[in-house]
């Protein structure tokens, strides 16, 4: 079985972080909120989530992808030298780095996004140099990399990293389940 850590910091964004877990965990995949600091974590909105694990305590290589999830500050306080060292790691491995609206910035900070497509929430990458940024995708994946826009386009983002992972069917099975595909269908 796959497993999953997403990271959690002050001011995170609660949809983007447990929209994951949530779809993740629907898989029946491991997936772990992983705090960088405390126990308890305070979202953007004043959402207060417990962890499943700290970064200290930590076996990384249990691991099978990362997510970052965006908001702010919760973005800016993932640029921590652990969560640095295991994206990189991860990314030298081909395992799953993924990021969503604010945090891909803190990919690009990494050095993890040069000349790589992505996209991000609008106006935190875009313009960048080394980076390939698609402002009209809703999630991008390019090799381990996996990229997305913002709040809006969470579930697509947990599907697209189930997906990356080896999962289209159970994704497929999901979506159906969620009545992702009716709401999609629906609001044209």
């Amino acid at each position: 079985m796959k497993k999953i850590l997403v990271f959690v910091a002050d001011g995170f964004e609660e949809i983007e972080a447990l929209s994951v877990v949530d779809v993740l965990r629907r898989a029946e995949l491991k997936c772990d909120l992983c705090s960088i600091k405390d126990e308890y974590v305070r979202g953007t909105h004043d959402i207060i989530i417990k962890s499943d694990c700290i970064i200290d305590n930590i076996n990384q290589d249990e691991y099978d992808a990362i997510v970052l999830p965006g908001g702010l500050p919760g973005a800016d306080n993932l640029l921590d030298k652990r969560v640095k060292d295991m994206a990189v790691k991860f990314n030298n491995e081909g395992k799953i780095v993924a990021a969503i609206c604010a945090a891909p910035q803190t990919l690009e900070a990494f050095g993890l996004l040069d000349d790589k497509k992505c996209t991000s929430y609008p106006g935190f990458i875009k313009g960048r140099d080394k980076v390939n940024y698609l402002e009209d995708q809703i999630v991008v994946a390019d090799k381990n990399i996996i990229t997305s826009r913002g709040p809006a386009t969470a579930l697509e983002f947990a599907f697209k990293i189930l997906e990356e992972l080896g999962y289209s069917e159970k994704s497929k099975q999901i979506k159906q389940d969620m009545l992702v595909d009716f709401y999609v269908e629906h609001i044209k």
